[in-house]
């Protein structure tokens, strides 16, 4: 058996109302469209994957995402070419987003070229790319590098 790519991932905010307003600028941004909303729900499709937000229980309001605590890391998007990062990045700048590093090359795989922010909850976010087939043109790369 072999994967098909991700269908989905969700995160919950800790204060839902300010994770919609952020996401439904950057979804449509990345060509992602709104397939479901509720009051404890907002979630777009597109790219072959969905991505949703969910309300926290009332006890987890206000709580706050820590990096390295036990559950995700951060989410990344695969962009099919070099200047969608940028794009993203000038984007990203437009609504005031959180950047934690601006368009770089990064050595986890062949032409790796990356930007990482975050969402108002601190979430890391990353869209990348990577030309041709990334770590399956190379063997040899190395993998199971620290992703900080």
């Amino acid at each position: 058996m072999e994967v098909n790519g991700v269908a989905h991932t969700f995160i919950t905010a800790s204060d839902f109302e300010a994770s919609v307003a952020f996401y439904r600028q950057l979804l449509p941004f990345l060509g992602m469209r709104v397939v479901a909303e509720s009051g404890d729900t907002f979630y777009c499709v597109g790219g072959r994957t969905g991505f949703g937000i969910r309300r926290p229980a009332p006890e987890h309001t206000g709580a706050k995402w820590e990096q390295f605590r036990v559950g995700l890391h951060h989410h990344c998007w695969r962009a099919r070419e070099r200047a969608d990062v940028d794009e993203l990045y000038a984007f990203l700048v437009s609504i005031g987003a959180r950047i934690v590093h601006g368009p770089q090359e990064d050595p986890w795989a062949p032409g790796y070229y990356s930007v990482l922010f975050q969402d108002p909850d601190g979430i890391r976010l990353e869209l990348n790319h990577v030309p041709g087939r990334g770590l399956f043109d190379t063997p040899s790369q190395r993998v199971g590098a620290s992703l900080d």
